[in-house]
């Protein structure tokens, strides 16, 4: 007979080896089911041209129209415009908007000033093509389906409850795992922390499906299940952390539902954006005043045993104020205001010496300034003045120039600048596929485990499968984000939703290269796994912006 301990260690090796197959199930699930639970794409009203014959089909809530070849309506007039104007629907109805064009757009054959209601059978003029206002029934053509949604399955998606079910169940073999490598301390302790997180995660799943009467759940469970991995690591580290981290998490849910709420009228959200601007730079300016300084870096204000990252925070506003409604993006000559914006914010982040978050700050600008404009001119300016500026920061910051002399050479000063990620390297390769064990590992006694290199942390206890596997649920982001914004209410969706998942992506990047030596390590986090009360905060908040651009998102259930 086996002794009972020897086949409970049996069974534990048995269930490391199971959560890699575990993990990638729940990231299929959550993706699947945002394929699976789409509405049939079909045109919402057609733009029939009787001079031709040209049925235009209409598929956005907000179109532009113009010669240009980006234009959602592309019309083959000298007259036209490259953006002659947009067609828009709200709640109220739909306007045609002029912007800026040379020859002006008509209705009906009077010229319209500012948004100009759109009834059926009225007739849009721009230049000398006309376009009757017709039902979205009247184009009996098919139409071409994104990428993502292009091999949608009528296989019914998971239903939302089991989807939390299994992420539920994963935290709690994670909290098995966790009392079988007890360290000394209380064995019970990860059998609490999975309690209180267990409690938060099914107590937002029941606001958001019986209070807030969400139709899906897909992208929070994604995000319940980031953030409980995160959660759960933290317990054979600092206890203390864990439950911190937790409750910063649930605030980070209930940001997520205002931000959603209070972007519901793209329209309301315009008379926000200079009272953002303001806090932004608020913000900013109150970690150079009263930040300390950690790592070179005056990015933490401390209000007793509270610690605060502004910069996080920011991030979230960043993106709020890159973004408007198409009309207004189009009548924009240039990018001057936001421009402005971006360049105090990041210079404010180089003086209070946060290089990884300015540098995640100018990526995040490439995107919104090319998503409003598509203009590579503005781009190509943007990345050569960035140039100039890391070529100033090295020659002035010289402890930013050490991280780049240890990149690539992390072996030659794994002593000292090199350190950090010359037991990265050591402690994955420790960890194999199926990892050591949570708690089990050695990379939690070096600085920053739990933040920087948490992907190196993941990937000695849980294994490379499971720390891929958490890496690609966030990169697919940007996937599932460009998919949806194609069905989106606004380009103020569109834009703020691809640029939030680009973010997260980047921040990504950042961490997992720093870590590995791929990169020079540049002290950002993990999206939701890292431990840090402003981070998870931010991260929810980002991904409110998602959730928003999701057609599904303002529906209610029958």
């Amino acid at each position: 007979m086996l002794d009972i301990s020897v086949i409970f260690d049996i069974g534990v090796v048995a269930l490391r080896m199971l959560m890699p197959v575990y993990a990638i199930v729940i990231v299929y699930q959550c993706y699947a089911a945002m394929r699976r639970r789409r509405r049939p794409e079909k045109p919402l009203v057609t733009l029939y041209n009787p001079a031709t014959g040209l049925k235009l089909p209409v598929l956005f809530w907000e179109n532009s129209i113009g010669r240009s070849k980006s234009s959602d309506v592309v019309v083959d007039d000298s007259a036209v415009s490259r953006n002659h104007c947009v067609l828009l629907r709200r709640k109220d109805g739909w306007f045609v908007t002029d912007t800026g064009s040379k020859s002006g757009t008509y209705l009906n054959g009077q010229k319209t000033r500012g948004r100009t209601r759109v009834l059926i059978d009225d007739t849009i003029t721009v230049g000398n093509s006309d376009f009757e206002f017709k039902r979205g029934e009247e184009y009996d053509e098919n139409l071409r389906a994104s990428w993502f949604f292009s091999r949608v399955s009528n296989k019914p998606a998971i239903k939302s409850w089991k989807l939390m079910l299994l992420v539920t169940i994963f935290h709690f073999f994670m909290c098995v795992e966790a009392m079988y490598w007890n360290d000394g301390t209380n064995i019970y302790s990860p059998l609490a922390l999975f309690g209180a997180l267990a409690a938060v995660e099914w107590g937002f799943f029941f606001v958001s499906s019986f209070i807030l009467r969400r139709v899906n759940f897909e992208l929070e469970a994604l995000a319940l299940f980031l953030t409980g991995t995160g959660v759960m690591l933290l317990v054979r580290q600092v206890e203390r952390s864990a439950y911190v981290q937790l409750i910063a998490a649930a605030i980070g849910m209930v940001l997520f539902c205002v931000i959603i709420k209070l972007i519901e009228d793209p329209d309301k959200v315009n008379k926000l954006r200079f009272p953002m601007m303001i806090l932004a730079v608020g913000l900013l300016l109150m970690s150079i005043v009263f930040g300390k300084i950690t790592n070179g870096a005056a990015n933490w204000i401390y209000i007793g045993s509270i610690s605060i990252q502004p910069s996080e925070l920011v991030k979230i506003i960043y993106i709020f104020i890159g973004a408007s409604s198409l009309d207004k993006l189009q009548t924009s000559k240039n990018l001057i205001e936001f421009i402005i914006f971006s360049v105090i914010c990041v210079g404010l982040l180089a003086l209070m010496g946060d290089f990884g978050t300015a540098l995640i700050f100018f990526v995040t600008f490439l995107l919104i300034a090319f998503m409003r404009s598509g203009d590579f001119k503005t781009i190509i300016l943007a990345v050569a003045a960035a140039a100039f500026g890391v070529t100033f920061v090295l020659r002035f910051k010289p402890y930013v120039a050490d991280r780049f002399k240890a990149w690539r050479h992390v072996w030659e000063y794994a002593q000292n600048e090199g350190y950090q990620q010359a037991h990265v390297l050591t402690f994955i390769a420790s960890g194999g596929l199926f990892g050591v064990g949570i708690g089990n590992g050695f990379l939690k006694q070096v600085a920053a485990s739990e933040s920087d290199l948490v992907f190196g942390l993941v990937s000695e206890e849980m294994g490379v499968i499971v720390a891929i596997t958490l890496a690609i649920a966030v990169g697919a982001l940007v996937i599932y984000a460009r998919a949806i914004t194609t069905r989106s209410r606004s380009t103020f969706y569109s834009i703020t939703a691809c640029c939030a998942a680009g973010l997260l992506v980047v921040q990504l990047s950042l961490n997992i290269f720093g870590a590995t030596d791929i990169l020079p390590l540049t002290g950002v986090t993990f999206p939701f796994i890292s431990s840090g009360g402003s981070s998870i905060i931010a991260c929810w908040g980002l991904i409110a912006f998602i959730k928003a651009a999701d057609e599904r998102t303002y529906a209610v259930k029958r």
